[in-house]
């Protein structure tokens, strides 16, 4: 049991080392080819909100529990979307102009109607 627990601190330590140099010469490769602050941090937020999904999702999907990695897809952009855009929200009031409303609202809801017609039948395949 402390052989457990030992190992398992010493794996919460690589992993914030490696997650730190990783984050740092990420940053510092993208500043380099002249990728805004901002780019930066959104990608790397991204890809590291996102890492945990895709690693569920990738065992399910080997492990043939496809229902597992499509609910834990969906669950994560709905909760993405709904938690953190809405705490950002009511933190500070979001001002969004009309042009990009008209141009991302048509699409989101395009993209959403059509996940739910390939979904309908409860199963998610090939075709």
């Amino acid at each position: 049991m402390l052989e457990a627990v030992v190992f398992l601190i010493i794996g919460l330590v690589f992993l914030v080392w490696s997650a730190d140099k990783l984050v740092y010469g990420s940053a510092a490769l993208a500043r380099n080819f002249g990728i805004s602050p901002l780019v930066i941090g959104m990608t790397i937020l991204a890809m590291g909100s996102s890492a945990p999904e895709m690693m569920v999702s990738a065992t399910a999907a080997l492990e043939g529990k496809t229902d597992t990695a499509v609910g834990n897809v969906l669950g994560s952009n709905i909760a993405n979307i709904a938690l953190i855009l809405g705490i950002t929200a009511m933190i500070k009031p979001l001002s969004i102009s009309s042009a990009v409303l008209r141009r991302e609202l048509p699409l989101m809801v395009a993209v959403t109607l059509i996940a739910g017609l390939i979904l309908w039948d409860s199963h998610l395949g090939f075709y």
